[in-house]
């Protein structure tokens, strides 16, 4: 019996010729056209598999389009180590706007109107990083109070302490402070570590 039935106990399949070893001896062209034939087979299989998912997705799936002169709002990526605030970072602005689409630039880009404040920043803008804009003045997030870079990253900054706290852990008391923070609603404060506070912005603190 071959060395791979005696190690595994059972009979060794290759990926090229998928019929058991035997006695049976295949020259070059069989095997070219059992791997053909199976290759076939796997190919079909994978179109089916694909085609059911892809049935799947397309339930769900539906096309954004926009025309000029509609108001969209721009995502700004809220990236690691370069957005401050805290903890808490999903609850973070995400989108800067509204601004007006002046064209469409091929199948899924859309050039906006930028302010001055972003004519760093080239003003032509993949589909999936605009939301349309549905109009509600709470909504509007100006440019000058957000402070967009360039690189089209942001900045946190806090402008009073709300409360204080003592938490209370199995082996340690931790005190933590209620922030509001520049460009947030009352609601929307977050609770953060006093002493990091303290030291990252110690105008926040009399004491």
């Amino acid at each position: 019996m071959p060395l791979y039935e005696v190690l595994y106990g059972r009979k060794c399949r290759t990926p090229l010729c998928w019929n058991e070893v035997d006695e049976r001896k295949l020259v070059g062209p069989d095997i070219v056209q059992q791997a053909k034939s199976k290759e076939t087979i796997i190919n079909d299989r994978l179109k089916i598999a694909l085609d059911r998912q892809k049935s799947y997705a397309d339930l769900k799936r539906r096309e954004i389009e926009y025309k000029a002169g509609d108001k969209v709002f721009l995502k700004v990526p809220p990236w690691k180590k370069i957005m401050r605030f805290g903890q808490k970072g999903k609850l973070s602005p995400q989108f800067i706007g509204p601004y007006e689409v002046l064209e469409r630039v091929g199948p899924v880009a859309y050039k906006l109107a930028l302010p001055l404040e972003l004519d760093k920043i080239h003003n032509v803008f993949h589909v999936s990083l605009l939301r349309r804009y549905r109009s509600d003045p709470s909504h509007v997030l100006p440019i000058e109070s957000i402070e967009v870079n360039p690189n089209f990253t942001y900045g946190e900054k806090p402008i009073q302490i709300l409360a204080c706290e003592l938490k209370e852990l199995r082996n340690k008391s931790t005190p933590l402070v209620k922030v509001l923070w520049k460009n947030h609603s009352g609601e929307e404060a977050t609770w953060e570590r006093k002493e990091d506070m303290r030291v990252q912005y110690p105008h926040l603190f009399r004491d």
